[in-house]
């Protein structure tokens, strides 16, 4: 397998990976508890942003999509912790065959707020791209 194939394989081998170690991914998914809007209604941007809980309501998973054809730079989004947040995934990552366009494996919440939450985040988003950051 070549190329695209390759780096599509590449990328459900990490979603299946990441989500079994990340119990926000998996263990609520029927419950209205586990899933979180952080961000719904920027349509001008094609930015969609929520938050995945673990039983415990302790981890979380913040999984930010880009729809547009274009790049975002310092685009802040509201999360519920003070902390590091690894990026757990990035679509456009080389492996996948993208551009490895990002936040160069985490970021570090601020106390600005935003969203409704007291700290936030400033991603690179690249185009049509998701992330996953957990703390």
């Amino acid at each position: 397998v070549h190329g695209y194939h390759a780096g599509v394989q590449r990328l459900v081998r990490d979603l299946n990976r990441i989500a079994r170690e990340h119990g926000a991914l998996h263990e609520r998914d029927c419950e209205p508890a586990g899933f979180e809007w952080i961000a719904y209604d920027d349509a001008r941007n094609g930015v969609l942003a929520f938050i995945r809980w673990d039983a415990a309501r302790d981890g979380h998973v913040v999984c930010v999509c880009n729809f547009s054809g274009a790049r975002h730079d310092g685009y802040r989004i509201g999360v519920p912790r003070s902390a590091r947040y690894a990026e757990l995934l990035n679509t456009d990552a080389a492996a996948y065959g993208g551009t490895n366009l990002g936040n160069g494996g985490s970021v570090t919440a601020t106390d600005r707020p935003a969203h409704g939450r007291p700290f936030s985040v400033s991603l690179t988003l690249p185009p049509l791209s998701t992330l996953w950051l957990a703390p």
